[in-house]
């Protein structure tokens, strides 16, 4: 079931940053890869740090705590210390607004 949830204006994330929100009580950190707004739960599989303090790297979260690495609109795991990916959602940009669905 679909449980699509408003959490930023689109321009609140620009390309190559990310931006932590919060999607009825699940954390999920924004990732601008070259204008795609990808979504991840803003938890590291690592060591459940919140990866929206890190950075974007090319389309890859980098966690800044540890150096684990993610695919931004995928949540794949890409280097160590993380061997378990992070749970990705669906997105949508509506007039301007981004919407994620955590349903």
């Amino acid at each position: 079931m679909s449980n699509w949830t408003r959490v930023a204006a689109a321009d609140d994330c620009p390309a190559g940053q990310l931006l932590g929100v919060d999607a009825e009580g699940v954390p999920v950190v924004l990732a601008n890869v070259d204008g795609t707004i990808c979504a991840l739960r803003d938890e590291c599989s690592h060591e459940e740090y919140a990866l929206s303090d890190g950075d974007l790297e090319g389309d890859e979260v980098v966690c800044v705590y540890h150096g684990a690495r993610f695919e931004a609109c995928s949540g794949a795991n890409k280097a160590l210390p993380a061997v378990r990916p992070v749970k990705s959602y669906p997105v949508e940009v509506r007039d301007g607004d981004v919407y994620v669905d955590v349903g």
